[in-house]
């Protein structure tokens, strides 16, 4: 049987030195938020199809560095950049017209994103995550206890700090594909610990005189060659996709993260918060009788 609560503390420790990296990164250069949130011009340009995008993008950033690009359908070429006016605009199908010998009506379109769009984003995909994760803790508490919701609860808020973290430490765009990506991490990552707890919920019945740890490394044990297989499976998948379709990897890139976060979370941080807090509920339940 293995004994991972034992380490509690280095889980624990692993976790909070990258959170506390990124919480500092995320503090003193904030976010790299993308003009979905800020503001700023989309510009789309047939290129053609089998058109190189790396050699399109040295292009681009040449001229506008801060510039994100994509690309859609196989033969249009998306640029998105906060500073990029009618000027730059020009500016930069010029360059692109010299390259691939476009003509002129291959400049498709020219949209300005107001950042106020950017506000009412940022305020629907909070209240989107805050319901979420309430209604996960009333599930939970409702089909397992309390402590279960607790602990499942304080393992996604860990999935979500470790992903944002990355987002920081890196200086990585966050656009809308960003916040699919976190709703859906969160989904996979409850998915992922509601299995756990089951299998412990399930020992606690068979194991009565077994104590809170004993129980957890049980269900660890044997539910972990299952979520380990999961997550590699999975993991595969979205990394095969990150790497040969381009046009998704503003959204297959924070899955990436979060999802690996989410398989760790499961096992060294939904757990052994699990035992903590019964442990806390146990001494509380002591001193009351004494």
């Amino acid at each position: 049987m293995l004994k991972i609560i034992e380490k509690t503390k280095l889980w624990f420790s692993l976790s909070f030195i990258i959170i506390i990296i990124g919480l500092g990164f995320t503090f003193t250069k904030g976010l790299n938020f993308g003009i979905d949130f800020k503001g700023g011009t989309k510009m789309v340009v047939e290129l053609g199809a089998g058109f190189n995008k790396p050699e399109a993008d040295e292009i681009v950033k040449a001229l506008v560095p801060d510039a994100v690009t994509n690309e859609a359908n196989e033969v249009q070429y998306e640029i998105k950049s906060k500073d990029l006016d009618s000027a730059k605009v020009a500016e930069v199908f010029k360059a692109l017209q010299d390259k691939y010998d476009l003509e002129d009506n291959k400049l498709l379109s020219q949209v300005e994103i107001g950042a106020s769009v950017g506000k009412d984003l940022t305020r629907n995909s909070i209240v989107a995550l805050f319901v979420a994760c309430a209604a996960m803790l009333v599930y939970i508490a409702i089909r397992f206890k309390m402590d279960y919701g607790l602990a499942a609860i304080i393992a996604l808020v860990h999935d979500l700090l470790i992903t944002i973290s990355v987002y920081a430490i890196f200086n990585i765009p966050v656009n809308t594909p960003f916040i699919a990506a976190i709703l859906t991490i969160v989904g996979y990552s409850i998915n992922d610990t509601i299995v756990i707890f089951d299998r412990m919920r399930e020992n606690s019945k068979n194991m009565r005189r077994a104590s809170d740890t004993e129980i957890a490394n049980k269900s660890l044990t044997q539910t972990m060659s299952r979520s380990i297989n999961t997550t590699l499976t999975t993991l595969i998948t979205i990394i095969a996709v990150n790497i040969f379709v381009p046009t998704v990897r503003e959204f297959s890139f924070p899955l990436i993260i979060g999802i690996a976060a989410g398989a760790y979370s499961s096992i060294f941080i939904a757990a052994p918060t699990w035992v903590i807090l019964r442990k806390k509920q146990s001494k509380k339940s002591n001193t009351n009788v004494a």
